[in-house]
């Protein structure tokens, strides 16, 4: 999550009855976190779960149970309350309320509220497999789809029933993402973009190899903003402990041979490729079959290595390459390094910062390199980059 990305949000966050209802919780966190402000509606049902005691307190605001609540001066709560948000969200979303909204019923303040609304409305469904399997339910999911209700998941999973498959509430940190994702600029809709992120790993034996201190926080970032921005993002991935993007798919590798192959299987059907990782450059000969053992008197061990495919070079000469974006980790001269990455490469634009200050940080100070000149970005957390980055890549593509 980037840090205040939905100041000025003011959200109605309504609740259904359901067990995910403890979910809200955190999800009423994260969006505070982020700067909104949340306005909590609860269904009768939904209390049974949760109090509004709990949701007032997260929320930091009085919560709604009825449409006779007389503490709004007009005593019309189903009106007012919707009048200053920029989203609805329902979550937990119950099958019976899918059903309401899918034939415009009003028999409470929560679903009176969403059919009284002049805002997006967003749900976030919560039941067992097979009341979401349930053709009824299918078909009213179809309506709201074609209502211009955005629906968001559900995930597939254990449930409390003790059974397993769809219908699972998203997680709240995904709910959260969706939510996010939302309200961000569409800059990219249409465009598919590659990322490569992360450290590769070159192995020596089976259980000792050459890296590097990339944690791939800014790739990750920016795959979470090319999403957001209504790309279709594929990310490769080298070893990483790090959470996919909500929305984006994400492929896993280790090596650098690994990393250019699944590149080049995939690149030709990309609008816009942005090389972030940190490759190895070279890789050793002979990788032992068994781990290398060091006994008294014995000899240290030598290398002969050989060097990795150019992952970038290779996609910027391609007949038809798409729009790429270099990135440079420098350990000094970052003005002179970058600038002769850049040529080298033959990339349009190339993004340098001086990498042993950044590595695994959440925050980032980098330069833009490109024919016309360089523009130094100040220091900011790596997500806010990220934007601004997807921002300025959009801008390029357009001219």
């Amino acid at each position: 999550m980037a840090i205040a990305e939905l100041t000025g949000k003011h959200l109605v966050l309504g609740m259904t009855g359901g067990v995910a209802c403890y979910k809200i919780a955190e999800l009423t966190r994260l969006l505070g976190k982020a700067g909104a402000t949340v306005q909590v509606v609860m269904t009768e049902a939904a209390t049974q779960f949760i109090t509004p005691v709990t949701m007032q307190a997260l929320s930091g605001r009085p919560v709604y149970t009825s449409q006779w609540d007389a503490r709004i001066d007009n005593n019309m709560a189903h009106i007012d309350l919707s009048r200053e948000a920029d989203a609805i969200v329902i979550a937990p979303a119950s099958t019976d309320f899918l059903a309401k909204l899918a034939h415009g019923m009003a028999d409470d303040l929560l679903s009176t509220l969403c059919v009284a609304r002049d805002c997006p409305l967003l749900v976030v469904p919560a039941m067992n497999r097979q009341m979401w399997l349930n053709p009824a339910t299918q078909r009213n999911v179809a309506q709201l789809r074609a209502d211009d209700i955005q629906v968001l998941g559900p995930d597939s999973g254990a449930q409390a029933c003790g059974e397993t498959g769809d219908g699972r509430m998203l997680e709240a940190s995904a709910t959260y993402e969706a939510i996010a994702s939302f309200f961000s600029a569409k800059v990219l809709t249409g465009q598919r973009v590659l990322i490569t992120a992360g450290p590769t790993f070159e192995p020596l034996d089976p259980v000792r190899g050459l890296t590097n201190r990339s944690s791939g926080k800014m790739g990750f970032a920016l795959a979470r903003a090319a999403q957001q921005a209504g790309a279709e993002v594929h990310l490769i991935a080298g070893p990483v402990a790090l959470a996919t993007p909500w929305g984006v798919n994400r492929e896993d590798v280790q090596t650098a041979q690994q990393m250019y192959e699944a590149v080049m299987r995939v690149v030709a059907q990309q609008h816009v490729f942005i090389g972030v990782a940190a490759v190895a450059d070279w890789r050793a000969d002979h990788v032992s079959a068994h781990k290398l053992k060091k006994a008294p008197g014995q000899a240290l061990p030598t290398f002969t290595f050989i060097e990795n495919p150019d992952i970038l070079a290779t996609v910027a000469q391609l007949p038809q390459a798409p729009y790429c974006v270099g990135f440079a980790a420098e350990s000094g001269d970052l003005a002179s390094n970058g600038e002769q990455k850049r040529l080298r490469k033959k990339v349009p634009l190339l993004i340098g910062n001086l990498g042993p200050q950044t590595f695994g940080q959440d925050d980032n100070e980098i330069v833009l390199f490109e024919a016309s000149g360089q523009t130094a970005l100040p220091r900011a957390d790596k997500h806010e980059l990220a934007r601004t980055l997807i921002a300025e890549i959009a801008r390029r593509l357009v001219h």
